[in-house]
């Protein structure tokens, strides 16, 4: 059973969010986890719009149009963070498909003002794929993010399903590519959910995968639907299964963090400090 939030740190974070126009994918993709990371004080900033290019059957994210880049969006978190006393932030997006690079200059320019305001915070990035393209990554790695996320989201035989638009080896090769290009400065990250049909055999290899592209971190959470529209789940996986599928993750050297609520940003300082 999760505590009920503190409802009065919760409006203070929603209108903080509203006072400075920014996005945050906590109300965006409908999370279950809202309340309680609200009344924390924690949030995951979402940029580049509140449009997705793309339409995965799993995502709360609304599909549509893209606005423009937003060029003093960088400040405007930045001057959110300050307000919060935040030194641990984690930025994502939705997938800008119709950028040339992505959206990988916008995710820099946000890590930049946040260094620049105080250069002791320390950024995540949930990144998109950036279809495959290397010299966008390396943009993102430029600004020296300290921990680099990008979800696998499920096994390879459900991406027709769950993930159409998305390539399986392309985000492995992804997170590879990041950890050869910053093995020394760099954690790496990734997550996937389950209840969506899954083998555990199938788990098991994405762990594998994972562990093989030398990730560090991996988020193992339940899939609940944003809306009874959205891709229903095939079961609810039992928190006995969560402790195994993290077990079988350490053993392989991996750093796991898995359970029904689990999602790839809860709790983000936390688990990669071990707190």
């Amino acid at each position: 059973m999760k505590k009920t939030p503190k409802q009065k740190n919760i409006n203070h974070i929603r209108n903080l969010i509203c006072d400075h126009s920014i996005h945050t994918v906590c109300e965006s993709a409908k999370c279950p986890n809202i309340g309680e990371c609200f009344s924390q004080n924690t949030l995951t900033f979402m940029i580049l719009g509140n449009s997705c290019t793309r339409n995965c059957s799993f995502c709360g994210i609304s599909k549509g149009s893209p606005s423009p880049v937003d060029p003093e969006e960088p400040k405007r978190i930045a001057r959110a963070v300050k307000k919060l006393g935040l030194n641990y932030v984690v930025i994502t997006s939705v997938t800008r498909d119709d950028l040339p690079d992505g959206g990988a200059s916008h995710f820099a320019a946000v890590i930049n003002e946040l260094q620049a305001t105080n250069n002791e915070i320390l950024t995540e990035v949930l990144i998109p794929d950036f279809q495959g393209n290397e010299t966008a990554l390396k943009v993102v790695l430029a600004a020296r993010p300290y921990v680099l996320n990008h979800n696998i989201e499920t096994v390879p035989r459900l991406y027709p399903k769950i993930r159409p638009q998305a390539n399986y080896q392309q985000s492995l090769n992804l997170i590879r590519k990041a950890k050869t290009l910053k093995k020394s400065t760099l954690y790496t990250k990734s997550g996937f959910m389950v209840g969506l049909g899954e083998r555990r055999e199938e788990i098991i290899a994405v762990l594998e995968d994972l562990k093989n592209t030398d990730c560090n971190i991996v988020t193992i959470g339940q899939y609940l639907p944003p809306s009874r529209e959205h891709l229903q789940p095939e079961r609810y996986v039992h928190p006995d299964e969560f402790n195994e599928f993290q077990k079988a993750g350490e053993k392989m050297g991996l750093k796991v963090f898995a359970g029904p609520f689990v999602r790839s940003s809860y709790q983000a300082k936390k688990v990669v400090n071990n707190e």
